[in-house]
């Protein structure tokens, strides 16, 4: 299948959440051998039109995320010329939405959103227009389909489709050194790690161990929140890790706590319970961890400290593990096949197939 994606900026040009789930869509129809290409605004050297990474083929579409212009007008005649069989286009900016949606009505093949909701969704005229406009509105969690159903699009055609993890590989890394209390984010104003460190002061007559994952403008804050609760000697903030090295944490540690403000989809999370963490959340409006662990006999859904204080000795109490095969269905493999269904699907709808 020839699957054309469309968005002005690529994680090349900005690395954020959006634009790496976007990426990762790409990577995950080319493992399956799916011919996919990104038409973007071009950041590569050179004056070559398009760019080879791996598996994936970039357009420049305009010459850069300055000429939005020029790459709104053209692409809808850049989308007709290229004959995909779907077109997916990421939901910033949303002008590129109508853009694509008459590309992909001039090359008469289905419109698929992606609409990932990293830092909210802002309710303007042009966010409003792009909810029509789609065949299918992709979102990683219900928390995000909610926030684009009040912007009024048709809830039939809101889906949801997670960030996807690797089995194989958890299963294959060794598991790290055995600790009780596993964190791990990007230590900035949305962290809310003071949750978790007020609820682990609570046991300091009990024998435990935590470690924090992540570094950022808020480590050091934290760093003497630990101390002045006089915990600091059993928390150790580890800093940055690479996946393998998170991985390995995870398989050693017992019971992994969410407690951030804002999180659209907690990969994180995913990552730690899957590799046989007991997963304990603290509820928050704008997150949506609370879903993982929803209706899961290892989970623990929190909405005070106190409760959380409660939920760790409780998830304490439950066996370690170092693998848990109830996120198979969040495997790379099984989210692809969501992602092709969702295309076969709206093809046979238009008479493709």
């Amino acid at each position: 299948m020839r699957v054309a994606f469309v968005s002005l900026k690529t994680d090349h040009h900005h690395d954020t959440e959006t634009n790496q789930r976007f990426r990762t869509v790409l990577e995950l129809l080319a493992e399956r051998g799916h011919d996919v290409h990104w038409y973007c605004s071009g950041f590569w050297a050179g004056e070559e039109t398009t760019f080879e990474d791996g598996e994936i083929t970039y357009h420049a579409v305009s010459t850069g995320p300055e000429a939005r212009s020029s790459f709104l007008c053209r692409l809808p005649f850049v989308l007709a010329a290229a004959g995909p069989d779907v077109v997916h286009v990421g939901a910033r900016p949303p002008s590129q939405v109508l853009a694509a949606s008459w590309g992909a009505t001039l090359a008469r093949v289905p419109l698929v959103l992606e609409w990932y909701g990293d830092g909210g969704v802002t309710e303007t005229r042009w966010t409003r227009f792009a909810t029509g406009r789609p065949d299918r509105i992709v979102t990683p969690s219900e928390l995000v389909g909610t926030w684009i159903r009040e912007l009024g699009a048709d809830g039939d055609v809101v889906e949801t489709v997670p960030n996807p993890i690797d089995c194989d590989r958890i299963r294959a890394v060794e598991p790290g050194d055995a600790v009780d209390v596993i964190y791990a984010r990007r230590l900035d104003e949305g962290a809310n790690l003071e949750s978790l460190l007020l609820a682990l002061a609570e046991h300091r007559d009990r024998e435990w161990e935590a470690t924090v994952v992540g570094d950022g403008p808020e480590r050091d804050a934290y760093e003497e929140l630990a101390s002045d609760l006089r915990i600091a000697d059993r928390v150790t903030f580890v800093g940055d890790l690479d996946l393998e090295e998170r991985i390995a944490a995870y398989r050693g540690a017992h019971v992994f706590v969410q407690t951030a403000d804002h999180c659209v989809f907690p990969t994180e999370m995913l990552w730690a319970i899957a590799a046989g963490c007991v997963g304990v959340v603290e509820y928050h409006t704008n997150s949506s961890a609370h879903e993982l662990v929803e209706g899961w006999d290892r989970g623990f859904r929190t909405t005070s400290e106190a409760e959380l204080a409660e939920a760790i000795v409780a998830a304490g109490d439950l066996e370690h593990r170092e693998y848990d095969d109830t996120f198979a269905d969040y495997d790379r493999s099984a989210v692809a096949d969501r992602y092709l269904e969702h295309y076969r699907k709206l093809r046979s709808e238009y008479g493709l197939f």
